[in-house]
């Protein structure tokens, strides 16, 4: 009993990288906050994007750009999609992560890279808007959702790739001459 137990925690160890445990982490924070926040501007775009998480890329519009009204709205609207879109590309890593055949093949870290480089854009454009409004608190959530984004970033890349498994059948063809159809 105690070496089924054993085998299913060294198991359960070898299939999950640092990245993808990183990722899902990351995915647990973003999905809900994002969604909340592109949600009140969908509801209510002038409340909505005056809220914590947006109120540095509302002021930098209305305030530094001169915008009318309804370009802000327009604007509002756009910053929601491109929240909404991460948030889509986080639960699409975590339903990939989950399963077990494509974490094994890392074919789940393409919906955690395109997430992260959409999410640390977003990020950094509003870490700078708040920098450039003097917004203090919206410039410290950013920042710290930056720093999360990048240090996941850096772990996906640093972390070497699952090295695959190798069986008899599985002879290293790097030397081998490519057979063509044609030339049987």
């Amino acid at each position: 009993m105690r070496s089924i137990t054993a085998n299913r925690a060294s198991n359960w160890t070898s299939n999950w990288r640092l990245s993808t445990f990183n990722g899902l982490l990351i995915a647990l924070y973003f999905i809900p906050a994002w969604t909340l926040a592109a949600l009140h501007i969908v509801v209510s775009p002038v409340r909505g994007v005056f809220e914590r998480p947006n109120v540095a890329v509302a002021m930098f519009i209305s305030d530094v750009l001169h915008t009318s009204p309804l370009a802000t709205v327009r604007l509002a609207w756009l910053l929601a999609l491109g929240k909404l879109t991460v948030v889509a590309f986080f639960i699409a890593f975590a339903v990939f992560a989950l399963r077990a055949a494509t974490r094994k093949s890392d074919s789940c870290d393409e919906a955690l890279a395109i997430a992260l480089g959409m999410a640390s854009t977003i990020s950094f454009g509003s870490m700078v808007f708040a920098a450039q409004v003097g917004e203090r608190a919206a410039l410290q959530l950013h920042a710290t959702e930056l720093l999360l984004l990048i240090g996941t970033a850096i772990v996906m890349l640093v972390q070497a790739p699952h090295a695959p498994a190798r069986g008899d059948d599985a002879a290293p063809a790097l030397f081998e001459q490519p057979q063509l159809l044609h030339h049987r």
